[in-house]
């Protein structure tokens, strides 16, 4: 029974008990008994209100935890929940010296925004300078 539930059977008592409102007791019980209505109703409204603040706060929660999941990449078209791409780069801001990870497909792409202080940095990335330097570092047979 909710608590506007229980001021409403206290209210149906009274006017049962065929209390005189016009005497002393009767004002005051009265009296007490809207003040407890309103009471109610405002329970009522901190309830939705708290609610709705956690329906939001959830919402919030969603957004961190799902940033997490992405290991600081600042891509949208990220690669690493793919798990065929496991190749991630470190490079740092030339402007905030931050350093940011990213992922082979944000090499892709040629350009990101620092999270940090919002530069905009742009790369090349040639896999063929890449395969040739691995192949220098292999011993010849």
């Amino acid at each position: 029974m909710t608590v506007s539930e229980k001021v409403a059977y206290l209210k149906g008592l009274a006017e049962g008990m065929g209390i005189d409102e016009n005497a002393k007791e009767g004002k005051i019980l009265k009296t007490v008994i809207d003040i407890l209505e309103d009471v109610a109703l405002e329970i009522e409204d901190l309830n939705d209100g708290l609610d709705i603040v956690s329906e939001d706060l959830s919402d919030v929660e969603e957004l961190l935890f799902d940033e997490d999941e992405d290991d600081g990449c600042c891509s949208d078209d990220c690669c690493c929940g793919d798990e065929d791409e496991d190749y991630e780069f470190e490079v740092e801001c030339p402007s905030c010296g931050e350093t940011i990870v990213l992922c082979e497909s944000d090499l892709d792409l040629g350009e990101i925004t620092c999270p940090s202080c919002g530069e905009k940095l742009e790369f090349e990335f040639d896999e063929d300078e890449d395969e040739d330097e691995e192949e220098e570092d292999e011993p010849e047979e």
